[in-house]
């Protein structure tokens, strides 16, 4: 393995930083002293430091020689409302609150990788640290860029990458194409006919519709999609009624949506709105449908995958990289900025065999033998990319 000396040097501080921050979750847009570590330490390496973009992000630049060449490098910095258990040493402070995704790892990457471009200076140009607040759900990917991210830090591509448990510790995978799967939502309120639980007939049981709802919502991927195309629909609430002989006024049903590609998410979504409705027409009743898109699929872009590819081979080897990973339907607001610019997002592997716990469980811990890996991907990036001119 090919690690930068200047990593490697500082590993043991990064793993003091990474496991202050896992002791001190803060969730979606509430990351103020998150971000106040992250700038603090950004300054200290006489990075130009910005905050207050989508609220509590964070964006260091680092400049060298007179290139005009730029590229973005990612870290989220937000944690889950989740009960940890790992009872680990350095566990969370902030109870119903963990670093259950490892964004405590990928923050303490970027530093650690930013910290050690400032000092080697390998580089012809310009290098913006993005600390992007609130990934999880809340979208502060796309509040920032919405906020002119880009337009205030306008880099050539724009680089991703998170921890991956299920693949080997010092591993890496990314494709050129989707990679994660669009995220979307949906709510379905059938309003029927209340009545005794005993005398059915005098109600509109909205009963009925939920039972033959779900089921013919899952006919959607099986008789109207493409074989060799991927969709997920999948109800996971269901709520109505309050006692034991009484048929409920109504009932409601949510869920979400997976896909990687638009024409298959505008089928999905025009089906369930004709399933929907005539289901409920079938027993007199009325539904709505809600149905929300939420994040966007993640979609490497073809060059940029290629430099990823070429980064992280030379830190891992080329036998520890995969370019042809099996997409995954979890979903990355990071494709907010693939939107906006060409760009890659890349997994690095942390798994140690299959009692490894996954991500956004209350025993995961984020494997601080990852981090002089990812911190030296980071930096062997930025160079490659921003390589001086002979």
């Amino acid at each position: 393995m090919n690690l930068v000396p200047e990593v490697v040097a500082l590993d043991d501080e990064l793993r003091g930083w990474r496991r202050h921050l896992h002791a001190h979750p803060e969730t979606a847009f509430e990351e103020r002293a998150t971000a106040a570590f992250v700038a603090d330490r950004l300054r200290a390496m006489g990075l130009e430091v910005h905050t207050g973009l989508a609220g509590t992000g964070v964006v260091g630049v680092l400049r060298h020689g007179g290139s005009k060449g730029s590229i973005g490098l990612r870290a989220d910095l937000d944690a889950l409302a989740i009960h940890e258990k790992t009872g680990a040493p350095h566990a969370s402070k902030h109870e119903g609150r963990m670093h259950a995704c490892g964004h405590d790892g990928h923050t303490t990457m970027l530093l650690g990788a930013a910290r050690a471009l400032a000092q080697r200076r390998h580089f012809d140009g310009s290098v913006a640290f993005i600390f992007q607040p609130a990934e999880e759900n809340e979208g502060g990917g796309r509040v920032m860029v919405e906020q002119g991210l880009f337009d205030r830090f306008p880099v050539d591509a724009v680089y991703g990458m998170h921890n991956w448990p299920s693949a080997p510790l010092g591993s890496f995978a990314m494709r050129a194409g989707p990679q994660m799967g669009a995220f979307d939502i949906f709510e379905i309120v059938a309003t029927g006919k209340g009545a005794h639980a005993a005398m059915p007939n005098l109600g509109r049981d909205p009963m009925l519709f939920a039972s033959q709802a779900i089921a013919a919502l899952q006919t959607i991927v099986s008789r109207n999609l493409h074989p060799l195309s991927a969709g997920v629909v999948t109800v996971t609430q269901v709520h109505a009624g309050d006692t034991w002989n009484v048929i409920p006024d109504e009932i409601v049903l949510r869920g979400t949506v997976r896909t990687f590609e638009r024409d298959v998410q505008d089928t999905i979504e025009r089906r369930m709105r004709t399933i929907v409705e005539h289901v409920a027409a079938t027993f007199e009743m009325t539904a709505t449908l809600r149905y929300e898109r939420r994040y966007p699929a993640t979609v490497n872009t073809a060059a940029e995958t290629s430099h990823a590819v070429a980064a992280a081979a030379a830190v891992v080897g080329r036998d520890r990289v995969d370019t042809d990973p099996t997409p995954n339907m979890a979903s990355e607001d990071f494709a907010f900025m693939l939107l906006a610019k060409p760009g890659c997002y890349v997994w690095l592997g942390t798994g140690r065999g299959p009692d490894t716990p996954l991500l956004h469980n209350p025993r995961f811990d984020f494997d601080d033998d990852a981090i002089a890996i990812g911190a030296s991907y980071w930096v062997t990036l930025a160079e490659q990319r921003l390589a001086p001119r002979p």
